[in-house]
């Protein structure tokens, strides 16, 4: 009883040492079983689904995200660099229309003899995607988040077909979007992207005051879409390789 009364024996500093040297060999222990634990699901690199919603004309015409929607919807690929960026390529299929008699500004040639115009629209574009924080459930990447929002910019091709004309554009498109992780390898996105076109044809007309510009994207007319997609995780990652590339 006197032994363990003893204050050299369980008041000194030794003692206190190896106290603070169990403590930290524990919580290392656990954080590490921590850490393995929440990376015991694979990672995947791509993600295949597809997508619905709305378009909507900008141009000549039509400055108003919400005049003249029509719906729309495609296909959706995406290749994951990492659960921050990742390339996301898109097909879709929709419908741009608008009047001249609904225009704000005055066309002279238009005032007498107002136009409409209906075009079948097929998008196709290619986006650099960056999430605001890592995307995952958190069980396949330490720290990652089943919600996160992100921004969108890339280039593509618009190839848009009237009764009287078509016409084949580029654009840039750039956006913002939040994407959720519904289940392990089920994921939801909804993005918003303004589609910057390189033509002044999408709407069949072309220079409505007969004023010719000049610039790539100068006097244009663009288009916007909001879509809500649905994509499936494949191709799982190498989980014994220390080689990203691999």
């Amino acid at each position: 009883m006197v032994a363990l009364l003893n204050r050299k024996e369980w008041g000194g500093t030794g003692f206190t040492v190896r106290v603070i040297q169990g403590v930290t060999i524990l919580i290392a222990c656990h954080l590490s079983l921590s850490t393995c634990l929440a990376q015991d699901q694979p990672e995947y690199r791509l993600e295949l689904g597809a997508g619905a919603g709305l378009m909507s004309y900008q141009g000549d015409f039509s400055g108003s995200l919400l005049k003249s929607v029509q719906p729309m919807g495609g296909a959706v690929a995406k290749y994951k660099l990492n659960p921050r960026m990742s390339w996301a390529g898109v097909l879709n299929y929709g419908q741009l229309k608008g009047s001249s008699s609904n225009a704000e500004t005055w066309y002279p040639e238009l005032s007498n003899n107002p136009i409409s115009f209906s075009t079948n629209l097929v998008d196709f574009n290619v986006c650099f995607e960056y999430n605001f924080w890592p995307f995952g459930t958190g069980r396949e990447y330490f720290g990652a988040k089943p919600l996160t929002p992100f921004i969108a910019i890339g280039g593509g091709l618009a190839f848009a077909k009237s009764d009287n004309t078509s016409a084949v554009a580029f654009q840039m498109p750039v956006g913002v979007g939040v994407k959720y992780k519904l289940a392990q390898r089920l994921n939801l996105t909804a993005e918003l992207l303004m589609h910057i076109s390189g033509s002044d044809k999408l709407d069949g007309i072309a220079d409505p005051y007969g004023i010719k510009s000049t610039g790539m994207f100068k006097n244009t007319d663009c288009f916007s879409t909001l879509q809500v997609s649905v994509t499936y995780d494949l191709w799982a990652r190498c989980k014994t390789c220390m080689n990203d590339e691999d």
